[in-house]
């Protein structure tokens, strides 16, 4: 039997799936892993662990006689900051994407010496942590020896594709969020600005996700030789395709680590506070948002206690009324993306009595994500986005809940995929292309409508605005905290 293997790198776990060619799955698995943050602000991972974790996904899921790996997908979380010497090691771990906010003297100083309306105007995208450009000169600067052997720029799916294949490729996606070396509007490096910010480093050239970066160059855990890989994408994208939500007009909501949103638009659209990107396919292009935190805030509440569940802390979420009896969180634990674009933002909750409970806590969690994607949606909106249709994708749309409070707060209906396991899949959807013409309608059609309830609008209303002004008038003691935090020696030794 003919299959693809897809797998995505992601914040919290490596994922692979086996997929035939009409899009059933024959098996996924999993391999959890946890990032390093060896200081407030600093994010990273030890990218040797992403092929550890291929190669262990790949031995446990393509180790049957009866199936033939045709092709192989790749995708992972970005735009992350992997840089490598002339044999292709790692020269340090690699900088993650906008949850790592260590940059930001960088960023003022490049707004300063390149123009602030420049990067806008040639880049679509604002300088901010999401931007590969800052983290490029951080390193330069902070740890000059590392930068002495670097060579090439990697992300997690360019580097499981150069494990695999040799091959030294990025995609176009992926490249037009290495602000502020890359031009959105002639899709090419600026070499100018990339010499100058990182002098020595040979950018990789630039292909679309779904076109054919190389092939594998030996046999790998039940994968020929000579199989084709895909150039792959950034996670988000690779979602989008996974359920369908890359048409002109639709809006992909990711629920996993972090929430992303996506939506693919005719057009070149820009704000500075959002993210003008090329698309996952040719010729398309995405306005785009992502936060910082949204499951990684239910993860850690379910650590503060005790370990319990997710099982548990979503029914007790769903036993909860409608605004959390009284409780509004800022979700920004790791600071905050679009659209507040502040890395020292911090997380509050607000309204918190002695009769609160578990569940209270955990609704307000997952409501303050919806209030952010509410805030998204409207600044895109603000933007001139075309929104028609919402595909939602990713575990958190398991079980239900969560979309729905995202659809109460919002107002929108979201439809949902009969496949919602996400990048892995449309990595193997990509992948599919290389040796056919699958349809992504027929591999995962829609299963069902989130719809709103209206009756939830008044207290939603209400609280959305409350939302809006906690952040406003908690700015300054969050700041001067965050602040605190990274000056403290003890706040690094935090896990």
């Amino acid at each position: 039997m003919d299959v693809v293997f897809g797998v995505d790198v992601g914040t919290s776990s490596t994922k692979g799936v086996v997929v035939d060619t009409a899009g059933r799955i024959l098996g996924e698995a999993v391999r959890g892993h946890v990032v390093d943050r060896p200081r407030p602000g600093h994010v990273e991972m030890d990218a040797h662990v992403w092929w550890d974790e291929f190669v262990s996904l790949a031995a446990e899921l393509l180790g049957r006689d009866d199936i033939t790996v045709r092709a192989v997908g790749v995708s992972g979380m970005g735009p992350c900051t992997l840089l490598v010497d002339g044999a292709g090691e790692p020269v340090r771990p690699a900088v993650l994407y906008g949850v790592d906010t260590r940059a930001e003297e960088q960023i003022t100083r490049l707004n300063e010496e390149l123009g602030a309306d420049a990067v806008f105007r040639r880049c679509g995208s604002a300088l901010s942590s999401q931007a590969v450009g800052p983290k490029l000169a951080w390193i330069r600067e902070r740890e000059p020896e590392a930068w002495a052997h670097a060579r090439r720029l990697l992300m997690p799916a360019s580097w499981l594709v150069q494990r695999l294949t040799g091959a030294y490729v990025l995609d176009l996606h992926s490249a037009s969020q290495c602000t502020p070396l890359f031009d959105i509007q002639e899709q090419c490096w600026i070499p100018e600005w990339a010499e100058y910010i990182a002098p020595g480093i040979e950018l990789p050239p630039l292909r679309w996700p779904g076109e054919e970066a190389g092939r594998v160059s030996r046999p790998v855990a039940g994968i020929p030789a000579g199989t084709p890989v895909i150039v792959g994408t950034i996670d988000a994208w690779s979602e989008a395709v996974s359920v369908g939500g890359h048409g002109v007009g639709d809006l992909m909501l990711m629920y996993g680590t972090t929430m992303f949103l996506v939506n693919t638009v005719d057009r070149l659209l820009t704000s500075p506070s959002m993210w003008s990107t090329v698309g996952a396919l040719p010729g398309t292009r995405c306005l785009a948002g992502g936060m910082a935190t949204s499951g990684a805030v239910t993860d850690w509440l379910g650590h503060l206690f005790g370990g319990v569940g997710p099982g548990v802390l979503f029914g007790e979420a769903a036993a909860s009324p409608p605004g959390a009896n009284g409780l509004v969180m800022l979700p920004y634990f790791a600071g905050e993306r679009t659209p507040v674009m502040d890395p020292d933002a911090r997380g509050v909750i607000a309204g918190l009595t002695l009769r609160h409970t578990r569940g209270d806590l955990m609704r307000a969690a997952l409501e303050a994500t919806a209030y952010g994607v509410r805030h998204n949606v409207e600044t895109m909106l603000a933007a001139g986005a075309d929104i028609r249709r919402i595909v939602a994708v990713g575990g958190g749309t398991r079980g239900g809940l969560w979309p729905r409070i995202v659809s109460d707060v919002t107002g929108l209906e979201q439809i949902v995929a009969r496949t919602t396991i996400g990048a892995s899949y449309g990595a193997a959807f990509l992948a599919a292309g290389l040796i056919g013409r699958p349809n992504i309608t027929a591999w995962n059609p829609a299963e069902s409508v989130v719809r709103p309830d209206r009756a939830t609008a008044p207290v939603y209303d209400r609280r959305f605005t409350q939302y809006r002004a906690l952040y406003e008038n908690t700015t300054a003691v969050t700041h001067a905290l965050a602040r605190d935090q990274d000056t403290d020696p003890a706040q690094h030794a935090l896990p």
